[in-house]
């Protein structure tokens, strides 16, 4: 059985190597798809949330975004931190000052793998406040898997790409200004990293990469959302001549009462 067993793993991991599409890449290959990640797609296969991978969305600092099919062909966005070549010390600024998180080794593994679920459980905290974010469906060390936000498995566009009639970016701005009073004073998260680079438009704002979002007790959660209100009016004034920083601060000190 073991034999039988350790045979369907090998087939299950060489089939996933071959549908990786940007195989012929060998540094996407060899920096996102090693034999670890490889069997943690086996793993998540095996459960039943990925049924086929598809090709790649986008690459980030830390992690590649690839499209996958899930039951029924839904489609999927699954994020994958590399693990070889993450910067391992600005994912420490922010695990090592959250308390979620005190038992995490220092180790890069330990430490990707801890990102993971921190963004994992981020998702699923700022889901429960309503703020709009991608529904996480399940974690496994470096890969998490989610709603892909878009269109026929086609992703959305990032709020940076698209251009807004003034009306609708007044909503959508107001949209967002909730979204960051909502975190704060219901789900008790500040998003740390806050732009147009991390919101999708989809007709409706998305706000994404959660991973590095911390909790009110992490030692520059102030400052982390101090940045954020600022970036977050700095873009829809250069762009649309609307925001206000005074606004959104005293929403959130009012609504905190």
């Amino acid at each position: 059985m073991k034999r039988r067993d350790e045979e369907e793993l090998d087939a299950r991991i060489d089939l996933f190597r071959r549908r990786i599409k940007d195989a012929n890449d060998l540094k996407v290959r060899d920096d996102v798809f090693d034999t670890r990640t490889l069997m943690n797609l086996y793993y998540l296969s095996k459960k039943g949330y990925v049924e086929a991978l598809g090709g790649s969305i986008s690459r980030g600092k830390e992690a590649n975004i690839f499209h996958a099919l899930g039951r029924g062909g839904k489609h999927l966005a699954l994020k994958i931190y590399r693990v070889a070549t993450s910067d391992f010390k600005a994912m420490q600024d922010y695990i090592l000052g959250d308390p979620r998180f005190r038992s995490v080794k220092g180790n890069k593994r330990s430490l990707v793998n801890a990102w993971t679920r921190k963004e994992y459980r981020n998702l699923l905290r700022a889901e429960d406040v309503g703020v709009r974010v991608p529904h996480p469906y399940a974690v496994r060390e470096n890969i998490l898997v989610m709603d892909l936000v878009g269109t026929d498995g086609v992703a959305a566009p990032l709020l940076k790409e698209v251009e807004l009639e003034k009306e609708e970016a007044e909503r959508i701005y107001r949209k967002i200004a909730d979204y960051v009073v909502l975190l704060h004073n219901r789900a008790g998260l500040v998003h740390a990293d806050l732009s147009e680079f991390n919101i999708l438009y989809d007709g409706e704002p998305v706000l994404i990469d959660m991973g590095q979002a911390v909790t009110l007790d992490h030692p520059n959660a102030m400052e982390f959302l101090k940045r954020d209100i600022s970036n977050l009016v700095r873009f829809f004034r250069e762009r649309y001549g609307i925001g206000s920083e005074d606004e959104i601060w005293s929403r959130i000190e009012s609504d905190d009462e």
